[in-house]
């Protein structure tokens, strides 16, 4: 697919989209790069270690984040956007579901919009990414993880994401799903969404996996934020392994070196 001007081969390899969060609250690095300098640091570092996105977010999505205002929003995320489109060559993607946020985001270079709530929280949403022409990263969510049948609700509830993203007229090749891992979800239910990621490609279009430092890592090891490196590398590997296209992490050196090797075995002898 292409997202930008740029190629990607997916199906067939797994790319590192990196986090930059231009916030003061964010779960794991709030207030860390909320300042465009620093922030701009951190892209560089990032793309150096071999990130192929950068995902820009202006709006703390953790659970108990105080909402804000797309205007507030924007007034954080445009500045580094625009410093980055500038000086870099990749793609840029930005993390909002707020729809003028995403329309100011792309006239000043986006190119993939990443929506946790999947088209649903704006109605304008769908044809403002339609209109540009723009990629678009689908999030599966609810408002409590309530489900009658689990991973068929999962799936039933992207089901309806594709169809918002059809009638608008996003075309098939712009899309891609998130299985929404930590949002909407108990930790149980994280786990098997994690352990039937596969059953994802029934849809057809590439997944993007975002577990880096979650609670789920945080639970099963009982860790604090700081301390869930090693269980984000492993949710990265069975990622590669279920066929996910794109990791989405905080730690970019480290998860890149685990998808290359993890892919060296499974390309081995083919």
């Amino acid at each position: 697919m292409k997202i930008g001007k740029y190629e990607f081969q997916v199906p067939g390899k797994t790319y590192i989209m990196g986090i930059l969060n231009v916030t003061p609250d964010s779960f794991s690095d709030g207030g860390k790069f909320n300042e465009t300098d620093r922030a701009l640091s951190h892209a560089e570092e990032m793309i150096a270690q071999g990130a192929s996105i950068i995902d820009v977010g202006g709006e703390s999505t953790r659970p108990g984040h105080t909402k804000i205002t797309a205007e507030e929003e924007i007034r954080r995320v445009i500045p580094v956007i625009r410093e980055i489109r500038s000086r870099f060559d990749l793609p840029i993607s930005l993390d909002t579901y707020h729809s003028e946020t995403a329309r100011a985001g792309i006239e000043e270079g986006v190119d993939l919009i990443n929506d946790i709530w999947g088209l649903k929280a704006d109605p304008a949403m769908a044809g403002v990414i339609a209109r540009y022409g723009v990629a678009c990263c689908l999030m599966h969510n609810r408002g409590q993880a309530v489900y009658a049948d689990f991973m068929n609700d999962v799936a039933a509830d992207l089901s309806e994401c594709i169809r918002l993203a059809e009638k608008a007229g996003i075309a098939e090749d712009k899309i891609i799903l998130d299985p929404g891992i930590g949002f909407g979800k108990t930790y149980e239910q994280n786990l098997e969404l994690m352990n039937g990621l596969e059953e994802l490609h029934m849809f057809g279009y590439p997944i993007l996996l975002g577990t880096s430092r979650k609670s789920m890592i945080g639970n099963a090891l009982d860790l604090p934020v700081g301390e869930r490196l090693e269980g984000t590398i492993a949710t990265s590997v069975i990622g590669v392994m279920k066929g996910c296209s794109f990791l989405r992490v905080h730690d970019v050196k480290e998860n890149l070196r685990a998808v290359r090797m993890t892919e060296a075995i499974l390309h081995a002898g083919k």
